[in-house]
């Protein structure tokens, strides 16, 4: 289901003028619709796979549900091709009785790129979400030297990245280093929807205890991910944006930007961090 990679032909020129023909594999990027009972809620730019997990994570994120009981089923419909065929690009999921469907006003307009989730929201008191798993009394600790390992822990997870080099990675780690899960989008925010999606359905949320580890940069919008699913550390092998350390700080999670060759910067948080 979904094709994960693309081959496409290339002219490859060298710096001494060579010129050689070659296929290519690109990273396959492609619409989802989510619909929830029946009712378009978000389009999103992503990586084809681990769909329904993608869909936990969003609502899980967007403060919908708190648990996997609380979506009742998830289906694909309403999407055909040229030959009749399911692009299976359009997923429908029912919520459990007594759980209250999306406040329209949180909609993200139905588009959302596969580089921004957020920027679709209509103003920043929408992003603003209460989370029911408040990251601020987890007391974790995590070493140094382990946290240090993460980048290339995730890196050796990113199977598709090894022929695309165009995706995006997430990776679940205990605070031992050991790796829960990791998933790979050309979204980075369809990414960590989808670790915290795979979390939630094996009874992983609140996270307490964790590290989210993140290929590019921590924006706000990961920050508020990771916050509402109770993760208490978020690093990232790239910056982090000041909204995005103001929330960390807010929040009572720890926050590591630049993490690369066992180096890296403690924004927020440092008590969790043994040195």
């Amino acid at each position: 289901m979904g094709r994960l990679t693309a081959r496409r032909p290339v002219l490859r020129l060298g710096a001494d003028g060579t010129q050689r023909r070659r296929p290519d594999s690109l990273a396959v990027e492609e619409p989802l619709e989510l619909r929830v009972d029946g009712k378009p809620l978000s389009v999103t730019m992503r990586t084809p796979g681990h769909d329904v997990e993608l869909a936990h994570g969003f609502l899980l994120t967007e403060g919908v549900i708190g648990s996997a009981e609380d979506l009742a089923a998830a289906r694909y419909c309403d999407s055909v091709d040229a030959e009749g065929r399911n692009t299976y690009n359009v997923l429908d999921v029912a919520l459990a009785p007594g759980v209250e469907p999306p406040d329209t006003s949180l909609e993200r307009n139905f588009y959302t790129t596969s580089s921004c989730g957020v920027c679709g929201k209509a103003s920043l008191d929408a992003v603003k979400l209460k989370s029911r798993f408040s990251p601020a009394g987890d007391p974790v600790r995590v070493p140094w030297s382990t946290v240090g390992t993460l980048p290339d822990r995730l890196r050796e997870a990113q199977r598709v990245f090894d022929s695309t080099g165009g995706l995006h990675a997430a990776g679940l780690f205990r605070a031992d280093g050991g790796l829960i899960v990791a998933r790979e989008d050309v979204g980075r925010h369809n990414a960590v929807d989808k670790v915290l999606g795979h979390a939630l359905l094996a009874g992983g949320i609140p996270a307490a205890g964790t590290v989210l580890m993140v290929s590019g940069r921590a924006s706000f919008e990961l920050v508020q991910k990771a916050v509402m699913a109770g993760v208490p550390v978020l690093a990232a092998v790239s910056a982090p944006s000041s909204l995005a350390a103001e929330l960390a700080a807010e929040a009572g999670m720890t926050l590591v930007g630049f993490l690369r060759d066992g180096t890296g910067n403690v924004y927020t948080g440092s008590q969790r961090i043994e040195v």
